[in-house]
């Protein structure tokens, strides 16, 4: 399928926050067919090459960092020191492949190191390793080897090491950084499909970067775009795996997300209702949770400008700020969908009763 390729081609490319060239550029070339523009904090905008005259402005955002690392220094046995780029938990990290890329636009693999049993003490075993214990390994034995073979500096961003794979048999797709390139295909599928449609609001593509770090992005293309209406994909986490059917509000491939309530957003119940009728209405399956913690770009587009009317749809994914995700291509193909069906139903009337 197209729409699995694509995501493939997306989650195997590196963009660590404020790093995120290689997916701008990618997207760039993809939509050739579109007016883009990116900006200085690595925000991309994607709009329709037609007249759209004086339509509502409805923005298509997702973000196109995944979380990762930068270097932070090099040690004299050549490993490699680092900071941690979004939420992390150490217990993610030790023993994991890994990929750098130096300022000559080089990819090195290199390896979490993680201290043998035989060598810890048994307050070691006993307690989580701590972030500043852990190095990065590239196979160097001195910091000249590291610096001057390999290229290596302090600022050099750092992500997983993992290859996209689809399993038919069940329909369901693992990579790295679903956490957001399933955004970015869906914004890029979405655009796709209604190029050539007519529509009464005008859709423009944000993939908008540094989500990881605190929704930087967001904030400048909010400000910048001063849109009507703003939808967010997002690869949100699932919880299928550690709660029981009854009270999963995450599974994969039961349906795409909509979030009430997270740390940055209290979701408008008027947009709310409004995409719950359209999903209704075209087949599509949704599911509705409510989160004490967490936040999406959307935090920063409903209280920009006069305020915007934001609906958040996240698509279910198993374990994301680690190295492996998993995510239903099902809930994949039914996000587009929607999207495309929001656009399609969407005026300025129904806009400004929100």
């Amino acid at each position: 399928m197209k729409e699995i390729k694509l995501l493939e081609k997306l989650s195997n490319l590196h963009g660590a926050p404020g790093h995120e060239y290689d997916i701008v550029e990618f997207i760039q070339k993809e939509m050739s067919g579109f007016k883009s523009r990116r900006d200085s904090i690595n925000n991309l905008y994607l709009e329709i090459e037609k007249e759209q005259g004086s339509k509502p402005v409805v923005v298509l955002d997702c973000h196109s960092d995944e979380v990762g690392f930068i270097v932070e220094g090099i040690k004299a046995n050549g490993t490699i020191t680092f900071l941690p780029l979004g939420g992390w938990h150490v217990t993610n990290i030790p023993a994991h492949s890994v990929i750098l890329k130096n300022f000559r636009g080089e990819y090195i693999k290199g390896v979490v190191s993680s201290k043998p049993p035989h060598f810890m003490t048994l307050e070691e075993k006993a307690r989580l390793p701590k972030m500043e214990e852990l190095v990065i390994d590239i196979g160097t034995s001195s910091y000249e080897e590291t610096v001057e073979l390999y290229g290596i500096e302090v600022g050099n961003p750092i992500t997983p090491d993992v290859k996209f794979s689809y399993d038919e048999k069940i329909d369901v797709m693992r990579g790295k950084a679903f956490d957001n390139r399933l955004g970015c295909a869906i914004v890029m599928e979405i655009l796709k499909k209604v190029k050539e449609s007519k529509i009464d609001v005008a859709p423009i593509g944000v993939i908008s970067s540094q989500e990881e770090v605190g929704l930087r992005g967001a904030g400048v293309a909010a400000n910048t775009v001063k849109p009507d209406f703003a939808i967010i994909f997002e690869g949100c986490p699932a919880d299928d795996t550690f709660k029981d059917s009854f009270s999963s509000k995450g599974a994969i491939g039961k349906g795409v997300q909509f979030r009430v309530l997270d740390a940055g957003m209290v979701s408008n119940p008027r947009v709310q209702e409004f995409v719950k009728k359209i999903a209704t209405k075209n087949g599509i399956k949704y599911q509705v949770i409510a989160r004490s913690g967490g936040s999406t770009n959307g935090g920063k587009y409903h209280i920009a400008e006069k305020s915007i009317p934001t609906v958040v749809i996240g698509i279910p994914t198993r374990y994301i700020h680690t190295h492996y995700t998993y995510a239903s291509a099902k809930d994949y193909r039914d996000a587009i969908l929607l999207g495309e069906k929001l656009l399609e139903e969407l005026t300025k009337n129904i806009i400004e009763s929100f």
